[in-house]
């Protein structure tokens, strides 16, 4: 499955041959559905409950958004509970460090489609990247990718940019879309930083319209979700996804 394809699910129509940051940012922020249609809603607190995954897929089925981005334990519950809402399940590989094995990055990413997930996130080889080896980080990245690509799944590779230099963000960004990425993310949260405008516009110009953006990590409200559109995030992800969406008026 290409990148193409995976970002072009999205509710708004994103065209790759087109993309526009301004012209998805206001018709993302048209309404709260709209705006919802291009939400991740996220629960990777380690202590999450039973009752905290229903009420995050009870709140993803009411508001349709994007998905609902779930740690690996929770997939299957996941998939129960939203099946026939039309919202799609991911699942984390790796999380939050990025540091687990290929083998066994490819042995949960086929697990958890097996169980339903249709996008899988993982981190990029940090240390690797930051050790200058390069190859090992494509070779994470593309072996994750096939995986998910061969059962039509879309991987998001997190780069973790408040723990990078900007040679390295910008290098990471490239590694990550030669190697068969969906979207590039932000942030996991997990670490001294979130999702920044700057961050975002930097990735955007790196990956032009060869796949999605995503602004993660620490996002609370519109105004933050506002600046991330407009540089250049075509998927917010956020655990106060319902918070903001009540900005836009919904109940």
């Amino acid at each position: 499955m290409s990148a193409t394809v995976a970002v072009q699910n999205s509710d708004l129509d994103f065209d790759h041959g087109t993309f526009d940051s301004a012209a998805f940012a206001s018709k993302a922020l048209a309404g709260w559905q709209s705006l919802a249609a291009v939400i991740d809603h996220s629960l990777l607190k380690p202590d999450a409950t039973r009752l905290q995954v229903e009420t995050l897929c009870s709140e993803a089925a009411r508001y349709h958004f994007a998905c609902v981005v779930v740690n690996p334990i929770w997939t299957a519950a996941a998939v129960r509970l939203l099946e026939g809402t039309g919202v799609p399940v991911a699942a984390t590989i790796g999380f939050p460090l990025g540091a687990s094995l290929v083998s066994a990055q490819r042995q949960e990413a086929a697990a958890l489609i097996r169980l339903g997930a249709r996008e899988l996130g993982m981190v990029l080889p940090l240390g690797q990247l930051k050790s200058g080896n390069y190859h090992a980080v494509d070779h994470a990245i593309r072996s994750v990718a096939a995986v998910a690509h061969e059962r039509r799944a879309a991987l998001k590779v997190n780069l973790e940019t408040c723990l990078l230099t900007m040679e390295e963000k910008l290098r990471a960004s490239e590694i990550a879309i030669q190697a068969g990425a969906d979207f590039i993310n932000t942030a996991t949260g997990f670490a001294s930083g979130g999702a920044t405008p700057a961050d975002v516009a930097l990735m955007r110009g790196v990956v032009g319209a060869r796949c999605g953006v995503k602004a993660a990590g620490r996002i609370r409200n519109v105004e933050q979700v506002r600046a991330l559109l407009e540089a250049g995030a075509n998927r917010i992800g956020s655990s106060a996804s319902v918070a903001i969406l009540r900005e836009l008026g919904a109940e």
